[in-house]
């Protein structure tokens, strides 16, 4: 018997996780779009020369590949690759479209994108993310206002407890350099930084040791960036630390304008400064993000200023910052704290045409186009016949209202409705039919 189940890390979508799946993006576009982003989408498939060397080192190894083809596919070489983030393949759009975009442009883009990771729970190989990006400033205006808008959507969605933790890629660099960590295995001492979240501080101070970071620089690292007693803020105790470090004080400040131009506003509450943020991608040169909430491993959202990204797919150097909702995670995670309004796991129709016979099951044909003019959903039962197995299909699929079509309603011009869950009936002219059912369907919400 041939397997039936998806790829690993693929899913199907029935019809409940579609429309739950549409709900949250209808909030995110909505909110996004009441902050001045416009939509942009690209191809899923990019040239690979395009994402490799962008992600880092494990990055590079998580790129779905796609061989050569036609005579050249017993080469066994890549010359695509599957969309891994929406980030550069936004940077390789505004070097490309560069002279039709504003000065400063502010895109949102939902699409999928591939990563040939090992699927878990809440982790998959196709999963959405749903991206803000604003390109051509560095102002820190951009980084409170992502913020604002990712706070404003989680809050829509009602999560009420998550905090955005907030580090700058200046400052990090800057308590490396302050805890000994040598110059040639930074970027690779972030990574382990990155990973405090699922291995702790000392699964974090033993993988900078085999990182090629020593054990005491490894020691005074950790106790820096996870001090026990302070795990969020201590913006001054970060300054003191970095008074001699130029580039890791411009990083404080930088934090302090940002946390400045939030004041005030219902997003103030939810930033956290966290030294030990780290954010893996190697693209980051400024601030970074992200979103946690408690009791959930992994963060809802993130992101950060990459100001040398586009540089790399234009002439000239373009500032630009962006931040990531993880679509995927929010769906399970309001799944599973029963989030979802109880309309999404509804009927696929207000209301079921049945009939007798064929002659009726063409009146019911025309009836229905007159329902559905009048704003409902309509299912006409494919199979005429016995009234009770189309009246019991209705209660499987949860549908309120049972229109019948006999010969005498086919005569008349009318609709017996039946309401299934107060369990009357009543016989109406078409126009009656359709606002009755309408009105009762409006009430109940």
């Amino acid at each position: 018997m041939k397997r039936t189940e998806p790829a690993r890390g693929m899913r199907d979508f029935l019809a409940e996780d579609v429309r739950r799946r549409k709900h949250v993006i209808g909030v995110i576009t909505r909110v996004f779009e009441g902050y001045g982003f416009e939509p942009l989408e690209t191809p899923a498939v990019e040239n690979l020369e395009t994402l490799l060397g962008k992600y880092g080192a494990e990055g590079n190894q998580l790129i779905f590949k796609i061989l050569k083809r036609g005579e050249h596919e017993a080469t066994g070489q890549a010359d695509l690759a599957l969309r891994y983030d929406l980030t550069v393949p936004l940077a390789r759009a505004v070097g490309h479209h560069q002279g039709k975009l504003p000065r400063f442009y502010k895109r949102y883009q939902i699409q999928p994108v591939w990563r040939a990771d090992r699927p878990a729970r809440g982790r998959f190989r196709e999963f959405y993310q749903c991206d803000i990006d604003t390109v051509g400033t560095t102002s820190p205006v951009v980084e409170a206002e992502q913020c604002a808008a990712v706070s404003d959507v989680l809050t829509e969605l009602g999560f009420d407890n998550f905090v955005i933790r907030l580090n700058h890629r200046r400052v990090l660099r800057g308590l490396l350099r302050a805890a000994g960590v040598p110059k040639m295995v930074e970027a690779s001492a972030v990574v382990a930084v990155d990973k405090h979240d699922k291995i702790g501080r000392d699964g974090v101070r033993a993988e900078l040791g085999e990182r090629g970071v020593g054990a005491d620089a490894a020691e005074t690292l950790v106790d820096m960036l996870f001090p026990p007693d302070a795990p969020g803020d201590g913006l001054d105790r970060l300054a003191d630390r970095l008074a001699t470090d130029e580039a890791g004080s411009a990083g404080v400040a930088n934090l302090r304008e940002i946390l400045a131009l939030v004041a005030g506003t219902p997003v103030a509450g939810r930033l956290q400064v966290v030294p030990g943020l780290a954010r893996g991608l190697s693209y980051y040169t400024g601030a970074i993000m992200e979103v946690v909430v408690p009791d959930l491993a992994g963060s809802l959202a993130g992101g950060g200023r990459y100001d040398n990204l586009i540089g790399m797919f234009s002439k000239q150097s373009i500032p630009a910052c962006g931040f990531s909702l993880g679509l995927e995670r929010i769906l399970v995670v309001m799944g599973a704290r029963d989030m979802f309004p109880a309309h999404l796991a509804g009927a696929p129709a207000d209301v079921l045409l049945a009939a007798f016979d064929g002659p009726t099951a063409a009146a019911a044909m025309r009836m229905a186009v007159a329902l559905r003019t009048g704003g409902l959903r309509v299912l006409v039962h494919p199979e005429p016949g016995k009234l009770a197995r189309q009246f019991r299909y209705a209660g499987e699929r949860r549908i309120p209202f049972v229109a019948v079509v006999g010969e005498d309603e086919m005569a008349a011009g009318t609709l017996t409705v039946k309401d299934l869950a107060a369990g009357s009936q009543a016989t109406y002219d078409l126009e009656a039919a359709t606002a009755a059912i309408r009105e009762a369907v409006t009430t109940r919400g």
